[in-house]
């Protein structure tokens, strides 16, 4: 379990999140936090990256003409994290992004309930499952998949578009498959079911 916070150090939102005021989260706007989710100190959250929609011809038949949506729909949700889902020290979350027409265009990330995100870990997948274990040093590269109750161990590189499948331990750089998770994990007080107990100690 971290060390207990200094008195102050984290403000607690109305659906129970503990954010840490020496965290950097950007575009707040953008981003949607679950609840009881845990930020930690100097952790990075980069919801500023955000699709904007694409003007709309209008069908009026008036050339050239164009209709703005706008960006405060569902489209410009940068990063969506679940319940119970905890970012240690110095993380980084940011959104995927794909080149277009020479333009990078970014992606939601979305992250499941229960996840742990591990100290210096960078994640900029296109989607996290639940029960997930991301381990400190990771590096998850951009569009990435990592399904239900999987583990990256610490200091692993998961190339961009790799799938990982649930149930199984990937390390390395780049990383493989080395292992599967046993039967019970991410049940809560087996191995993978310590989100309510991290969340618990922050802030007491």
């Amino acid at each position: 379990m971290p060390p207990k916070p200094a008195k102050g150090e984290y403000i607690e939102t109305d659906t129970g999140n503990k954010i840490s005021r020496r965290s950097l989260i950007h575009g707040t706007q953008h981003i949607i936090l679950g609840g009881k989710t845990v930020i930690q100190a100097e952790a990075v959250i980069r919801g500023d990256l955000f699709r904007l929609q694409q003007p709309e011809k209008k069908g009026d038949g008036a050339e050239g003409t164009t209709q703005s949506t706008s960006s405060s729909g569902a489209n410009s949700i940068a990063i969506n994290i679940g319940r119970y889902t905890y970012i240690s020290k110095q993380a980084i979350i940011r959104p995927p992004s794909r080149l277009q027409r020479g333009v990078h265009m970014f992606y939601p990330l979305k992250m499941g309930d229960h996840v742990f995100v591990g100290e210096r870990a960078v994640v900029e997948a296109a989607s996290v499952g639940n029960h997930v274990h991301i381990g400190r040093d990771a590096v998850i590269g951009n569009m990435a998949i990592i399904k239900d109750f999987a583990v990256v161990l610490d200091g692993a590189v998961v190339p961009p578009m790799m799938v990982v499948p649930s149930f199984c331990v990937v390390g390395g750089a780049p990383a493989r498959i080395v292992g599967e998770i046993g039967e019970g994990y991410g049940v809560e007080g087996a191995e993978g079911g310590l989100a309510r107990e991290r969340y618990k100690a922050v802030g007491r």
